[in-house]
């Protein structure tokens, strides 16, 4: 089992404070990544008004090419306070993940990847979606909150049992997109 960080996984009530936070560690971001940095965007639950979610920042950081990156942003990310997780290439490929914070509970995630992966759009898709449908914020709330007492602090199971939810959230804004375009 994979255990979260800090023990049982907590889910907080939407806080105004995460997108402050968002901007100042972009800012720093960019002052320590300079021009391999494509853009920046604040994704995850804590990208979104009023959904519940772990007190995580996640940084989603468009570079030119992932080879760069992965040979001249460790060691800057590393003096930031960022723990690169190589170990996680093996199921997020063509991404080079980095946690910041004190070994749980983790307070910001950077998801460094060219924007032509797939993972991208599924990011921004996502976040896009929710923030225009508060029903669906809702209900997304009440999914993590039942799965986070569920799991405790099984945090693969509580990603895992998120991902029906997810996918039910893709297909209608993967529907919506086809339509708007039409």
């Amino acid at each position: 089992m994979e255990r979260n960080g800090s023990g049982s996984i907590i889910v907080c009530d939407y806080d105004p404070v995460w997108a402050a936070m968002f901007e100042h560690e972009r800012t720093r971001l960019h002052a320590v990544l300079g021009t391999m940095v494509l853009t920046i965007e604040h994704v995850g639950s804590t990208s979104i008004p009023g959904l519940a979610a772990k007190p995580i920042i996640d940084l989603l950081v468009g570079i030119r090419s992932l080879t760069e990156a992965r040979s001249c942003s460790i060691e800057p990310l590393q003096a930031l306070g960022y723990t690169y997780m190589p170990e996680y290439e093996s199921w997020l490929p063509g991404e080079l993940f980095f946690r910041q914070g004190p070994p749980g509970p983790w307070t910001h995630h950077v998801h460094m990847m060219e924007p032509a992966n797939s993972r991208w759009e599924e990011f921004i898709l996502f976040r896009d979606y929710l923030r225009r449908h508060p029903e669906m914020v809702d209900a997304y709330a009440n999914v993590k909150k039942a799965l986070a007492l569920v799991f405790d602090a099984d945090i693969a199971g509580y990603r895992n049992a998120k991902h029906p939810f997810i996918r039910g959230v893709m297909a209608k804004a993967q529907a919506e997109r086809a339509s708007a375009t039409v």
